[in-house]
């Protein structure tokens, strides 16, 4: 996982302080009595129908995570082992320095790693499509509903090529393939192919809650299916994306300064 300072070291110092108060309310949250939670969960409105217009932000450790748990992760096959035994993540038990996480270098964290930055993602509905407008990097992704089916032959990129439809009223259902390999699946360097493919599962359990769950499919990679637990985003009303591109001066230098120090040190 990311220490705070690094999801950090580009925000102002307003947005830090402004971080830091939301993370003292969240603890207060959580402290309540049961009661006082149980009146604060009753008191969200209903879910629109089919609708996830808003801003929204995974409710986590506050640190980059992972979409599937490293314990939960399947076999790799030989080709994925390989790839594993070479990357060389810039923090964590498997840190060291000179570390080759795509992103040191300021590559696209791709997807679905950037679901579980610490960061929020904006979804925009407009007719025959679901923009996905992450803060990370300033980057989008277009879903298309419009009912056609997944390329056979897209290009690889590396946010893929995604459709989607709705089950019911409240889940968002989203198919996604045409990756390319640059990309880790987690903070601590699992690989995945180019023929990885992912399902996402967005429902609306409230105005103010999304329950997400995913599926990552990759058998160049792994004996069977990756399947990530459920977790929660929660709505910002009122909240605005801000610029957060990755400037590879400033990555540079808190790589040189900070994290290779800190990757050398030997794990306690």
């Amino acid at each position: 996982m990311f220490p705070v300072q690094a999801r950090t070291r580009h925000l102002p110092a307003y947005a830090i302080a402004a971080l830091s108060v939301g993370m003292l309310l969240s603890s207060a949250v959580w402290a309540m009595p049961a009661p006082q939670q149980a009146a604060s969960k009753a008191s969200a409105a209903p879910a629109p129908k089919r609708d996830l217009t808003g801003v929204w932000q995974l409710q986590g450790t506050g640190s980059a995570e992972s979409a599937v748990p490293d314990k939960d992760m399947p076999p790799m096959t030989p080709w994925a082992k390989v790839r594993f035994d070479a990357e060389k993540p810039g923090y964590g038990p498997r840190g060291a320095p000179g570390g080759n996480d795509p992103i040191l270098q300021c590559d696209p964290i791709g997807f679905p790693r950037i679901m579980y930055m610490p960061l929020p993602m904006e979804f925009v509905q407009v007719p025959g499509r679901m923009v996905q407008f992450f803060e990370r990097e300033h980057e989008y992704r277009t879903i298309w509903t419009d009912g056609r089916s997944l390329p056979q032959d897209a290009d690889p990129t590396w946010y893929g090529y995604a459709i989607g439809r709705w089950e019911g009223d409240d889940t968002f259902v989203v198919e996604s393939s045409g990756f390319n390999d640059k990309t880790w699946l987690a903070p601590t360097g699992y690989p995945h192919s180019e023929d990885m493919r992912i399902t996402e599962r967005y429902r609306r359990l409230d105005s103010d809650t999304i329950q997400y769950q995913i599926t990552i499919t990759d058998p160049t990679a792994y004996a069977r299916p990756a399947v990530g637990p459920p977790r929660i985003y929660k709505r910002k009303p009122g909240a605005e994306l801000e610029e957060l591109p990755c400037v590879w001066s400033e990555e540079n230098s808190f790589t040189k300064r900070i994290r290779e120090p800190a990757a050398s040190k030997p794990a306690k």
